[in-house]
């Protein structure tokens, strides 16, 4: 199969597995027991306000168009509007996956960057003090349920120590200050700097132990390969044998991390709501709690397009840097 088959074979199937999830998403919601107003308005809301928002909804038309009307909708991003704020869903999304994004990323950066050092230092030291001892806080910290580890967090860093803020992610009274500001502005305070550490380090922490374990096992693996012997016997410099190690090893670890930055856009629910920090995660939950349908459907297809569309890229990556790969695959 030729690389331009393969991209378009990718395409199509990552097309059709969006497709899918929307189809699902559908069908989830109208499906489910009692009537649709009731579920996206509270019980006991006025005729008119029920009438109303069916109408706007499309509510009394045949399924079908629904559905076509809902597929068209979501490629033009006009999920609806959120019953929260009486605003388009995608207006009041849009920010929440900024914030995850500008959480997430440079914290899940680190930690693949960090776990990929630990798992080749520990990995070409075997037998030594460093790998008998860096696996054990690693997988403790990694066995620990990451809202108790924010909790943690809160209750040394922000209680006992006073160190940093306890949640959200601005003080209000700064939030009010910059109001008038470029939106972008209030991400460049000290006190967004101040209420961003202990969510990073959190963050950090709970996705540490994963790369570096993986790592540590890749370079094991590599370590017990001929072409590592032979650069031995052929006297090349250990730093440039390392090098090769940590190169060649390093392909699991590439491999996850786009899988893991996409399930942090919807995994750090937990470590959102304990901090309060308005993403993704805080966002569904809300939704949830005032039983915004419109939010809940579109934040849960963000979710499964992001996973969906990592695993494209990676398939694509895969077959670029790894000729071991077959494009039939």
């Amino acid at each position: 199969m030729s690389k331009v088959r393969f991209f378009l074979k990718r395409i199509t199937q990552t097309v059709f597995l969006l497709w899918l999830v929307l189809t699902f998403l559908f069908f989830l919601f109208r499906l489910m027991p009692g009537d649709v107003s009731d579920i996206l308005l509270y019980q006991g809301a006025d005729p008119d306000t029920v009438a109303e928002f069916e109408e706007s909804w499309g509510l009394n038309d045949p399924l079908y168009v629904q559905y076509f009307q809902y597929i068209y909708n979501f490629i033009l991003l006009d999920p609806g509007y959120s019953v929260q704020t009486n605003e388009p869903v995608w207006d009041f999304v849009k920010m929440n996956i900024f914030n995850t994004f500008i959480l997430a990323a440079p914290a899940i950066t680190l930690a693949y960057i960090l776990g990929a050092i630990i798992g080749t230092v520990t990995g070409t030291k075997r037998g030594g003090k460093l790998e008998k001892f860096v696996p054990v806080p690693l997988l403790t910290i990694g066995a620990i349920p990451e809202f108790f580890l924010a909790i943690l967090m809160i209750i040394v860093f922000a209680g006992f120590l006073g160190w940093f803020p306890t949640s959200s992610m601005i003080d209000p009274a700064v939030a009010n200050q910059y109001s008038d500001d470029p939106w972008w502005r209030i991400y460049f305070t000290q006190s967004f700097a101040m209420h961003f550490v202990l969510p990073f380090t959190t963050v950090v922490l709970r996705y540490l132990f994963l790369p570096s374990l993986i790592m540590r096992t890749s370079v094991v693996e590599v370590l017990g390969q001929d072409f590592i012997f032979y650069k031995r016997v052929t006297g090349l410099p250990k730093s440039a044998r390392l090098k090769s190690i940590a190169k060649h090893s390093s392909l699991p670890v590439i491999t996850l991390y786009p899988i893991s930055m996409a399930r942090a856009i919807g995994g750090l629910v937990l470590i959102e709501t304990v901090f309060n920090w308005p993403g993704m995660g805080y966002a569904l939950v809300q939704a949830v709690l005032a039983r915004d349908f419109a939010t809940v459907q579109f934040v849960f297809f963000v979710i499964a397009a992001f996973v969906i569309v990592a695993n494209f890229v990676i398939d694509i990556f895969y077959s670029v840097i790894d000729p071991r790969v077959s494009l039939d695959d």
